[in-house]
């Protein structure tokens, strides 16, 4: 089976062109060839699929090294699109991608004829606390709720692009310990679907920094939807304007919550890495 190694800020993934060639247990495969040890090594396994629906030009399906199967992300639909374009699988660089978030609009932004970024339409984001989905009595907005965990409390702002993010604030992100904190808060009983985690400090009305705890993969380089999140929990919490840079231990990405349309917008590289094969 032909594959592609690429990532997204360090955020890397197995891309399966599965208009030629047929995935039978894409979460078992997943299992295997995310493994960093004794196969390829990724946050994700993508399959390039195509789509049943008309306003679609193709459908993205990702499965994490656990095998389960989030709804979005950021920086492999990134990824996704790039490889689209250079394997000219499309001559469009504005695309329709369907995704169980509903339809992703990633934007190719060209030089010299290859693609230097992509900017992401993300939708719009999910505040409603059972849509989030989070248990406790219905609000519009979860900001600055306290959370229990073990011995600490946190402050938590909720926000889902499709999936969801739990944001928490800090004074030093260096302080944090992501890989102690992150799978308990991940689990904690108040998110029935289990949440992604993000630790944000911000250090000015235009930038902040970002650790991220992603659901089913751990820790991560990068994640674009939980940029896209923090982003929106710091402008609900009045921390910093509608477009900024969000610092992540991979790299930057742009992100800005629209006022005229309350979209959000991401923008960011994708690498191809290497082409292999791997053995079934």
């Amino acid at each position: 089976m032909k594959f592609t190694k690429m990532h997204g800020l360090g955020n890397d993934f197995v891309l399966i062109d599965c208009m030629e060639q047929e995935v039978k247990n894409p979460s078992q495969l997943a299992q295997e060839m995310c493994d960093r040890n004794f196969g390829i090594g990724a946050d994700g396994l993508v399959l390039i699929l195509p789509s049943d629906l008309a306003e679609a030009d193709y459908r993205m399906r990702i499965f994490n090294p656990d095998g389960s199967e989030p709804q979005m992300c950021g920086n492999a639909i990134r990824c996704f699109a790039k490889y689209l374009y250079e394997r000219e699988l499309t001559e469009k660089t504005k695309l329709n991608i369907e995704t169980l978030a509903g339809i992703i609009r990633p934007e190719l932004i060209l030089k010299d004829g290859a693609v230097e970024l992509v900017k992401v339409d993300m939708g719009e984001p999910i505040l409603r606390r059972s849509e989030i989905p989070m248990e406790g009595e219905e609000q519009e907005q979860v900001i600055k709720e306290e959370l229990a965990v073990g011995t600490e409390v946190f402050e938590v702002t909720a926000v889902s692009m499709g999936n969801p993010h739990c944001i928490i604030f800090v004074d030093d992100i260096e302080e944090i310990e992501l890989s102690n904190w992150g799978p308990q808060i991940e689990t904690h009983k108040v998110f029935p679907e289990d949440i992604n985690v993000e630790f944000i400090e911000v250090l000015n009305q235009d930038e902040i920094e970002m650790r991220v705890w992603e659901r089913g993969a751990g820790i991560t380089l990068a994640c674009g939807t939980g940029a896209c999140a923090s982003t929106v929990a710091a402008i609900l919490n009045g921390y910093t304007n509608r477009k900024i840079t969000v610092h992540l231990a991979g790299g930057d990405l742009v992100i800005e919550w629209a006022d005229n349309n309350n979209r959000v917008y991401m923008s960011g590289p994708a690498t191809e890495v290497f082409e292999g094969e791997w053995k079934l």
